[in-house]
């Protein structure tokens, strides 16, 4: 009895002071899980109509995505399938020249479609709401990986005070009464349908602090690989004592030599050299819907021979099940591993994620409200004069 009292107050506490960051990033997570669907609706530039000739290789697609954007540090360019637009990636952070860009390039005739700013797009705003409550990063990383933490120590406490007391008439605790009053309703829809989301809402803190804290992915990267230590993403160094002496720009090399061992794939990305003895980056991405069945590979600038990594983002031949489970915590977080209706699902359950604070405040409120009633009670009849 004592230990469920005082898991109320801390899951009170804790509800009260964190419900407003649950809440946003609940609702930014299931606004989110669409963005593909949706974009693919209301973005034009992101198909092409196919034609019977090859493409333009990424030589000439950089070239013609720099002049549009000059200043701009070109990151990659991915190529989709047929019936959509090339994308030259551009990125930077730091150093006073933030900027996240994308060309859409018709890959058949060169135009282009739309050079769109990503950080002012909606979902950008969306994601940035999602990740750091639209606070600067390294601000709001740490502030909603913190609250995800106390998230997960309320799914947990939450299961407690759910769980019957006795086993008569337990099955009430599992049904909403529609027919009783707001107040009861309330309390069921907090208490029965935070039952009913506690697994996905495991699945969610869990996966997002992921992000959150590198001590806790690193953590979980050493429990799923039996105590192998995480490795940051780099990409290896060319060796600079040689001399490139293709008769084609190397770039293009490496995007012809992914296609040729790729020819299923739904999207192949080429990446330019990082630094000045960096090395080409390439992926190949089965399913477009996904991010974790790629292959990541990495060729020496000079030589075009591939080079070996020892992180997650390698072949996927080469991964084991804790690498895949890194790879998979994107599509897991989202509900994309399951398809589309894994979104589905991933967008009810965020929405009763988010209804959870508002229900667990009112049923404060109400409580609130209450025993001010009753002390207003007692302090009235206690003035009232005694009769002869």
């Amino acid at each position: 009895m004592k230990l469920k009292h005082w898991l109320g107050k801390i899951h009170l506490w804790l509800g009260l002071s964190s419900g407003l960051v649950v809440f946003i990033v609940a609702v930014t997570g299931c606004i989110y899980a669409f963005q593909t669907e949706i974009k693919d609706l209301t973005y034009s530039f992101l198909f092409v109509e196919p034609q019977d000739k090859a493409v333009l290789p990424p030589s000439q697609i950089s070239k013609i995505a720099q002049e549009a954007f000059p200043e701009g540090h070109l990151h990659g360019i991915l190529y989709p399938t047929a019936e959509r637009s090339v994308q030259a990636i551009f990125f930077s952070y730091g150093e006073g020249n933030d900027h996240y860009k994308i060309a859409y390039v018709n890959p058949y005739t060169g135009d282009i479609l739309k050079l769109n700013d990503e950080y002012a797009d909606f979902f950008r705003l969306v994601l940035d709401g999602h990740f750091y409550l639209w606070l600067p990063p390294e601000i709001g990383q740490p502030v909603v990986a913190s609250f995800t933490l106390i998230f997960l120590v309320m799914v947990i406490s939450g299961l407690v005070l759910w769980w019957p007391k006795k086993k008569k008439g337990s099955s009430k605790s599992f049904k909403i009464r529609w027919d009783a009053r707001w107040r009861r309703k309330n309390y069921d829809l907090h208490q029965v349908l935070g039952f009913y989301v506690m697994i996905f809402a495991l699945v969610f803190a869990l996966t997002g602090l992921v992000w959150g804290f590198t001590w806790f992915r690193d953590a979980y990267y050493a429990a799923t690989t039996g105590g192998k230590q995480f490795v940051e993403y780099y990409a290896p160094a060319s060796d600079s004592t040689q001399q490139y002496t293709g008769e084609i720009p190397g770039i293009d090399q490496v995007w012809l030599t992914m296609r040729a061992e790729y020819p299923n794939a739904e999207w192949i990305e080429v990446h330019p050299p990082d630094y000045e003895h960096g090395s080409y980056a390439a992926n190949a991405n089965p399913d477009a819907s996904t991010y974790w069945k790629m292959d990541y590979r990495y060729f020496d600038q000079y030589t075009l021979e591939e080079l070996p990594v020892d992180h997650v983002w390698n072949r996927f031949e080469e991964a084991s099940i804790g690498d895949k489970l890194q790879r998979m915590n994107y599509d897991i977080h989202v509900g994309a591993i399951a398809g589309l209706p894994g979104k589905v699902l991933a967008f009810f359950l965020s929405a009763i994620v988010a209804s959870l604070p508002v229900t667990g405040f009112l049923i404060w409120w109400g409580r609130k409200k209450k025993s001010k009633k009753g002390k207003v009670k007692v302090k009235q009849a206690v003035s009232e004069p005694v009769p002869a």
